[in-house]
């Protein structure tokens, strides 16, 4: 067991959970709709709106259609299209930016003929695209959130989970994992997990933009992957988080290879193309197979739980599972 333990869960918690079941789902398809379907069961769990909907582009007619609609309004809304650009959804497909409108009748964006068609009465909406890579294949809507409830955390938990390149590479982070937990149980192997976590990475995005926020991130995985071996991986799990998997590497080995990468940041500076000159930490957190744990996803979670350790204290740091953090 890790030092963690302890912890009640958080609402942070409950996101990576969420997360962590996205991804196990991936593990068994690379089918979209069954993707789409996973990702707008596990925000309805979380966020619990009045009607939860994903829209559509469709690309040929440059209009958004109703692919998934749950709730009360559902019904009414399987005929619905929107023109690209028209109302609030519409608004995020054609820009490629989240919107949320705490109070629809003060949004010009707002398209009034939706509520008149489905005799629905939409009081907020929370909108984000979701991508793959550059380009917006949808838009999930979710009407009448409790708005007290739903902070920036929140909506950076939405980008992320609506980044649809980060949940492939998700999948493809737990097929790998599960390799190499087959094979280390097979010839007597250890292996570690690091799992990092920008800190302070939001500010980044709300002073210079999100394409500045991509930019680093590209940055940050190269400095990442120049820091390992050959037979290392790494992995972009979501937002601004990776995953490292060392093969063959115990906890003291895996550590050096932290405080390796926790150096390189600090001494690092990006985006200087851009004018730009930004430094950037990170708060990590390693387990070791078969220590800590002995399957994919659990290694993941401590390994996770270790980094949101030092995240919720220090930051800038690396916690080590049965061990706490680094002092």
């Amino acid at each position: 067991m890790s030092e963690a333990t302890g912890i009640q869960p958080t609402r942070q918690s409950q996101e990576l959970n969420i997360f962590h079941d996205v991804a196990k789902a991936l593990t068994a398809s690379l089918d979209l709709d069954s993707i789409l379907q996973t990702i707008m069961e596990k925000m309805a769990e979380c966020f619990r709106p009045d009607t939860w909907s994903l829209l559509m582009v469709d690309e040929q007619n440059n209009e958004l259609y109703f692919a998934i609609a749950v709730g009360d309004a559902a019904e009414s809304l399987k005929n619905v299209r929107l023109k690209m650009g028209e109302g609030i959804a519409g608004w995020v497909a054609k820009h490629g930016e989240a919107v949320i409108s705490s109070d629809v009748d003060h949004d010009p964006r707002f398209a009034k003929r939706i509520d008149e068609a489905t005799q629905w009465e939409t009081r907020s909406i929370i909108c984000v695209p979701l991508r793959s890579k550059l380009r917006v294949l949808g838009v999930i809507q979710l009407l009448n959130v409790n708005r007290e409830q739903f902070n920036e955390q929140e909506i950076f938990f939405l980008h992320a989970l609506c980044d649809c390149t980060g949940l492939y590479n998700a999948r493809h982070l737990y097929k790998t994992l599960e390799t190499e937990v087959y094979r280390s149980a097979r010839f007597g192997y250890e292996f570690s997990v690091l799992f990092i976590d920008l800190d302070h990475f939001k500010s980044v995005n709300d002073t210079h933009g999100h394409l500045i926020g991509s930019k680093l991130l590209a940055e940050i995985g190269y400095l990442v992957k120049a820091q390992l071996r050959l037979i290392d991986f790494a992995f972009r799990y979501g937002g601004d988080e990776f995953v490292v998997l060392l093969p063959q590497t115990g906890k003291d080995q895996a550590l050096v290879v932290a405080k390796r990468l926790r150096d390189a940041l600090r001494a690092s500076n990006f985006c200087r193309v851009e004018g730009l000159d930004l430094n950037v930490r990170a708060s990590i957190g390693l387990a070791t197979y078969p220590h800590d744990a002995r399957d994919a996803h659990e290694i993941i979670r401590q390994a996770d739980e270790m980094m949101y350790l030092v995240k919720n204290t220090s930051r800038d740091n690396i916690g080590i599972a049965q061990r706490g953090v680094m002092k």
